[in-house]
């Protein structure tokens, strides 16, 4: 596969070697294609709206504000960066829009999304075009499974991580051996895949699921539910929702006054930050927060905060740092080629995802192995503004553990990448 972006630096030399000469056949000649603009085209494609579009707000944009910084520092080889973004809707629309993307805009990469069933339609298109696409918010393990594609890297955290990380945390309080789980569940793509890992390990820490109900995406009105926990009287409630199905159902857990421990195994940040204090409980598995301590965690939160007046969440760190990835990849290559980039991720490459410790993919089904934390919601009292309303748990892995210890291994989670 050619360079989508290396004839303009090659012809860029040229008329500097041999001066206006060259330059009246070039005016004289019809407008540049894409593939020949000094400007590098990023498709992003996020919810923003629906039951997603909290999340994508934040992830809208940390991806423009990291744009702005690498156009800052001088772009891609030397060229500016342009964002293109559009709303992914659901899978139907994220397909179509991904492939007019690649086809019409000749981005030189995807990055976003959300919904897993709308990532597995734009990496069976980046596949397809044999484009990077690089997924900074589902979480589904099949999409590192049996779904995994060539053309796909994931920033976003698998389910499997999410679970195992949270368990930590909750098998340390005591709410797992031995105890009676009822989960709530998103009946979607995302929801099923969560459950399906979450049964996992209850069963390898003997827990019993005494209770579990599918939740519609579109449902706002919990109290069938919550009256149904109330009757169960388990002695844990999982929240395996999304997005915000998680503020309504903690707002009305609130209200009913329900006294069962709450936790859940996917979470975003927004979503404690719309509960808001008093109404946010538990404890929930982060891939990031706006907490921690590292010198670029730090510069990434202080210029978040400078731009938007508020703390960036996770999904804005997820979509930040794969546009950060992918600068630093195609700057080190000095190609955009996507099948260059690809190789490279694969290498081993490590990066600064303003963590402690550097991240890196695995080159077998392309996950970030990343540090991931439990967060846990502050009692109201203890509460000092809107947004430090949880306590965190140290880095998971911790620092003499290898990163690779919470994701599946090669027999849990089998990827074979399509030729």
């Amino acid at each position: 596969m050619t360079d989508r972006f290396g004839d303009s630096l090659s012809r860029r030399s040229l008329l500097r070697a041999g001066g206006a000469a060259l330059l009246a056949p070039a005016l004289a000649s019809p407008a540049l294609s894409q593939g020949q603009s000094d400007v590098i085209r990023i498709g992003h494609l996020t919810p923003r709206t629906g039951f997603l579009g909290p999340l994508g707000e934040f992830a809208m944009q940390a991806a423009q504000l990291a744009i702005e910084e690498i156009n800052a520092t001088g772009g891609i080889a030397g060229r500016k960066v342009e964002l293109l973004s559009e709303d992914s809707v659901n899978p139907q629309t994220a397909s179509a829009k991904a492939e007019r993307m690649i086809q019409r805009d000749r981005v030189a990469c995807l990055v976003g999304e959300i919904n897993s069933a709308s990532a597995l339609a734009i990496s069976q298109v980046a596949q397809r075009e044999k484009v990077l696409f690089i997924n900074t918010g589902a979480n589904s393990d099949a999409l590192r499974g049996s779904d995994c594609k060539r053309f796909m890297f994931h920033v976003e955290a698998q389910n499997t991580m999410m679970v195992r990380a949270c368990g930590r945390a909750l098998l340390d309080r005591g709410l797992i051996k031995g105890r009676k789980v009822y989960a709530l569940t998103a009946d979607y793509a995302f929801g099923h895949d969560l459950l399906k890992q979450a049964k996992k390990y209850f069963a390898a820490h003997d827990a019993t699921l005494v209770g579990e109900d599918l939740i519609p995406t579109e449902l706002t009105d919990f109290s069938p539910f919550l009256l149904k926990l109330r009757q169960a009287k388990p002695d844990l409630v999982i929240c395996n929702l999304a997005g915000a199905q998680i503020t309504n159902f903690l707002k009305q857990f609130s209200e009913f006054g329900l006294p069962f421990p709450v936790a859940g195994f996917g979470f975003d940040t927004a979503l404690a930050w719309g509960a808001g204090p008093g109404n946010f409980l538990g404890t929930w598995p982060v891939i990031w927060h706006h907490q921690i301590d590292s010198p670029s965690a730090k510069k990434f939160v202080a210029a978040f905060k400078a731009k938007y007046k508020k703390p960036p969440e996770n999904q804005g760190w997820g979509d930040y740092t794969a546009m950060k990835i992918v600068a630093q990849s195609m700057n080190e290559l000095k190609t955009t080629e996507s099948i260059k980039v690809v190789e490279h991720l694969e290498s081993g490459a490590k990066f600064d995802i303003a963590k402690v410790r550097e991240g890196y993919f695995r080159p077998w089904d392309h996950e970030l192995m990343q540090e991931m934390f439990a967060i846990t919601a502050l009692p109201a009292d203890q509460v000092k503004n809107p947004y430090d309303i949880f306590s965190s748990t140290g880095p998971l892995p911790g620092p003499d553990e290898s990163l690779e210890v919470l994701a599946t291994t090669r027999e849990e989670n089998a990827c074979t990448f399509p030729v």
